[in-house]
Order: structure tokens, then sequence, then C-alpha cells
């Protein structure tokens, strides 16, 4: 690799826009509807057919539809929902929302999803205290499926209902089916912040095949009102509306939708381009002993929406601290993904959750590093990208091989 140096900062991810964005943003801006209006109904028409789903409700973020989702399915205060403690803090807090009670499986060490062998063992153990899970929430982490067969399969025998949190997975496939086809999950919940592989500034979306779901996330998202004429309980007139559901304001608006139908027409070359990048790290990281990269299931297709680069800091003489501030210095922008959810004082505090309840994601948590990911990186910033790293990281050698 050539010596190169980098002048812009390199963030670990960023939105990728062009000047048809741009002028799918005005061309709302310059219509009659601002919100509530035809690019809301067709960015969702758009997701339906983009991932093979029946139904798709648009909402203000990711959160918002993990949220609609959990009050939909009817969570409440005493029922079990598990998910991953590798995670944003937002698959987690839902089940709060709803007024559930949250508990967690541990990881499995090579997909980074949730394990299940350990999912299985918990269902059993809450069996056998006469307790039922409700819910599990399976969250896609960096964009690689979650073992949707086997899950689908413990669903069944155990009756708890299965939602896909896929806000790092879209373009990600299973089973040659796109993530958010319902396949599998009784519901799939998307995001579209500017990091992820679209955009719609902020906002979300939940998909399902499940028309009653559907109708039900539709009427919360908006203030639970309703003027379906075949659910009202009277009808005054063509200006009537009936409040059914304890709903919320969690509407997209028509210019954040706008700039979705546009950024998924690029979802393709997007997804292309992250797996070129993604194989790129893989050559370079793959064969030192310092590293552990990203694995991927024969049966799945990767989405790389992070590219979690494990470097093993305890066995090494530099720590993770001193590597983020020298990456820093040389303007590149690592994030870590994530502080595992069990860990934050809410959850120890109110639940009881402590250090070494979840090892596996803890000694991921240590290791992890995100390095930058997202398709406006050229290919030059890629080899600055990896000569920092190895240059920062010149002279140290692992002491053992794990």
């Amino acid at each position: 690799m050539k010596t190169i140096s980098q002048k812009s900062p390199i963030s670990y991810g960023k939105q990728t826009l062009d000047h048809s964005d741009i002028q799918s943003v005005l061309d709302v801006l310059s219509s009659d509807w601002l919100t509530q209006g035809p690019a809301v109904r067709g960015f969702e028409d758009a997701l339906c057919r983009r991932f093979e789903s029946e139904y798709a409700t648009a909402v203000s973020s990711g959160t918002a539809g993990l949220h609609l989702l959990g009050l939909a399915l009817g969570w409440k205060s005493g029922d079990i929902v598990l998910t991953s403690p590798m995670t944003f803090l937002a698959s987690a807090n839902c089940i709060l929302y709803a007024g559930a009670r949250p508990d967690f499986v541990d990881i499995d060490p090579y997909t980074y999803t949730i394990d299940v062998e350990k999912l299985e063992a918990k269902l059993k153990e809450y069996g056998a205290a006469g307790s039922r899970v409700k819910a599990v929430i399976a969250v896609d982490y960096a964009g690689h499926p979650c073992h949707w067969q086997q899950l689908r399969a413990l669903a069944d025998k155990y009756g708890f209902q299965l939602i896909d949190d896929g806000c790092h997975a879209l373009g990600a496939v299973y089973q040659k089916m796109p993530i958010g086809s319902s396949g599998y999950a009784d519901a799939t919940v998307f995001s579209f912040h500017p990091v992820k592989h679209i955009t719609t500034g902020e906002g979300g979306a939940v998909l399902t095949d499940d028309s009653q779901l559907d109708e039900k996330i539709k009427m919360l998202r908006s203030h639970g009102v309703t003027k379906d004429e075949s659910l009202l309980e009277r009808n005054d007139g063509p200006w009537y509306y009936e409040m059914h559901e304890l709903g919320f304001n969690y509407r997209i608006t028509d210019i954040q939708c706008g700039l979705g139908l546009s950024q998924l027409n690029k979802l393709d070359k997007f997804i292309e381009r992250r797996r070129q990048i993604a194989a790129y790290y893989d050559n370079i990281f793959g064969d030192d002993e310092r590293f552990i990269v990203p694995q991927t299931i024969p049966e799945a297709d990767h989405a790389y929406h992070l590219y979690p680069l494990q470097i093993k800091f305890d066995e090494l003489s530099i720590g993770k601290d001193d590597f983020f501030q020298q990456l820093r210095e040389r303007n590149i922008f690592c994030q870590v993904h994530y502080i595992p959810v069990h860990l934050q004082p809410y959850y120890r505090r109110n639940f009881g959750f402590a250090r070494g309840d979840f090892p596996v994601s803890e000694r991921f948590y240590e290791q992890e590093v995100s390095i930058p990911m997202y398709p406006a990186l050229n290919d030059d910033e890629v080899d600055f990208v990896i000569q920092t790293i190895l240059e920062v990281l010149e002279g140290t050698k692992c002491l053992s091989v794990r």
C-alpha cells in the first residue's frame, strides 16, 4: 500500500447522498403534501416490493417502530421479552416502554447474533420456574442475519412472538430471502438513520405479513385515531374520527419519504460497495493473529452496516483508549458497538444484572472496534484506514493465540 495522508475526517459511518436525492426532496417540497401524503404511502409500497413483505408502516425512527410493535403485540406488565445484550439500547428499552420485563441471551461468538442454544436453555429455565417468555427480539447485528430457521423452530415449539430487529440489515439475505420478508419473523423493524444503508434523515419502518398487526401499528402511529368507517362506533360525517387506542405521534413526513424513495433505488449499489470494502478489510486483517474479522454463515449474505473488527488488546502493548486516541489524531473516528445493555446503570439498578452475566458479549465489547464502513469511502481512504491501524499497532504482537 502506498503512503498517503488524510486531511478530511473519516467517521465509522455516514450518509451517501447525490443530486437525485436532493431533487426528490425538492419535488416533495414543491408539492401539496409535506406530511401524511402520497410520498409516505409510496415509500411504504416500495419497501413492500423490495423486501417481499405484505405490509409496511413507515414511522419516525426504528425505536418508534419497536415501541409500536410491542404495543401492537400486546406486551404488558408481567410479560417476559428476551433480546441480545449486544445491541443498541432501543432493542431493550422498547420492552420497558410496553411495560414488560426485559432479559437477555448471550451472543454466538461466530455471528455476534443471539445464541440459539443459550436461548433454548433460558426458555427451559423460565418454563421450569412456571413462567413463559412472551417474545424474543433477535438482532441482525452489524448486518449479519440471525439463525432465523432455528429461531422460528423455537418460536413454534415454545409459543413466543418472534421479532426481527433488522435495523442493521437492510439488504441482507437469509436462505435466499431478503431480511424484512417476514419469512421467519412475525415482523421486522428497520431504521433509516444517516449511518444506515439508506436514510430518511431519521425514520424507520415495521414490515409484516399480518394485516391486523399492520392496522394496529398504523393506528398507534397517529394518536390511536382512525377514520376507517368499518371501525367507527358512529359516524357524524366526513370530518369524523375516533380515538380507539392510546397512540403516539410517530408519523414520518413526506419530505423524509421522498428522500427514502430515492435512496431505496440505490440500495443494491450501496450494499455492493460495502461488501467490497469488507472484502478488502478481510484480506488485510484476516491472517493477522492480532485481529478477529467478522464471519458469515453459508446461508446468509451480510449487509455490513458495520465492520466490527476485534483487536486483542489484552494481548498487546496498547490499550483500546490509546488506540482510539491515536486514530483520532490521524482523523479517523471509529466507534464501539456496543456497550452491553445489561451493564448500563439503569439495567443494573432496576433488574440486578451484573458484569459476568453474559461473558461472550462482554468479551466482544472489550475487543470490538467499528472501523469506517460506508459506500462513499474511496479506495485511498480505505487504504489509509488500514495503513493507519497497522502503523498504530506496529511492533505489537500477540502473547498467545486464544
